[in-house]
């Protein structure tokens, strides 16, 4: 009787592995699909909008003089996000795990983990009318004594609707997402490698750098990937807070900013008709291959990591 019962446990054991097998795999065949189609949609019908003529292109001689102003706001905005964002959330993540007392990571970790179901649309309102404005004293000293910088070169904007307020707006947007998978790599690191470290004399900072980040190296990755891809696909947020002229510059403090291509979408696309949808969506499949070549570099950075950590 006992060995039937074991065998049918057993056998319910299997089923159950097959049906969670081909549940997965169902889900990851209808991600595939998902892509799939999207990118079909975004190929034939941007196809046309890369041969519309310049009363379609917003003034712009050929497609690509149209979007590369766009290319560069969106990398711009992206970078000044990830360079703001990424330490801030490895250094929270740590304090959550490895520095604060557990009655104040806990609350912490809830507060972090808030940050990243606010709407787009309220950080975008928020960077309209407060942290705009609050920039604005920063921005006139920056070009008084830092003109020399090309960053900073002014004239400074009045209203502190400037990419680098942009990206501001998208690195706390981002810092949740970051700083929550940075947390839980962190906190998987093997005690035993942990102990280790502090028993040969290692202090804490050094344990970390010596156990903690070598083994969460592909995570943070990751993570930074993750939120390269968040704010890369921003809209509403830099729609509202970006004064953008679709020019190319590296001044970061000025009203003549450059567009990202999100938020060119989001604002054109109302008023937008004939070719001039195809050259919106055109755009979009540029978007699409950035996002989609960042999240596969993403991905190869982090395998080599987890081979080499294998060996």
């Amino acid at each position: 009787m006992s060995t039937t019962v074991e065998e049918s446990r057993r056998s319910g054991r299997r089923v159950g592995d097959s049906v969670f097998s081909g549940l997965a795999l169902g889900a990851a065949l209808v991600i595939l699909v998902a892509l799939a189609g999207v990118a079909i949609f975004l190929v034939l019908e941007g196809l046309p909008g890369l041969t519309a003529p310049e009363e379609n292109l917003g003034g712009a001689s050929s497609f690509w003089g149209f979007v590369w102003p766009l290319v560069f706001g969106t990398l711009l905005a992206a970078l000044i996000a990830l360079v703001i964002a990424t330490p801030l959330s490895v250094g929270m993540a740590l304090v959550i795990s490895h520095y604060a007392p557990r009655r104040v990571a806990k609350p912490i970790g809830y507060v972090v983990d808030l940050l990243a179901a606010v709407p787009s649309v309220v950080y975008g309102v928020w960077g309209i009318v407060v942290l705009g404005p609050q920039l604005v004293p920063s921005y006139g000293w920056l070009a008084e004594n830092a003109s020399f910088i090309p960053f900073f070169a002014g004239p400074a904007s009045t209203t502190g609707r400037t990419i680098f307020t942009a990206g501001l707006v998208l690195a706390i947007m981002i810092l949740p997402i970051v700083t929550a998978i940075c947390r839980e790599i962190f906190a998987q690191t093997p005690t035993l490698h942990q102990e280790a470290a502090l028993a040969l004399g290692a202090t804490r900072w050094e344990m970390i750098r010596m156990a903690v980040f070598p083994y969460a190296k592909s995570g943070m990755v990751s993570a930074v990937m993750l939120g390269l891809g968040r704010a890369l696909g921003e809209t509403m947020a830099v729609a509202l807070v970006l004064s953008a002229s679709g020019v190319i510059t590296f001044n970061m403090i000025s009203s003549t900013n450059p567009s990202t291509i999100a938020a060119n979408i989001a604002l054109q696309f109302p008023e937008a008709s004939g070719l001039t949808v195809n050259v919106l969506i055109a755009s979009g499949l540029v978007l699409f291959v950035i996002t989609f070549g960042v999240n596969f570099a993403a991905r190869a950075i982090a395998g080599r990591s987890e081979r080499r950590l294998a060996r």
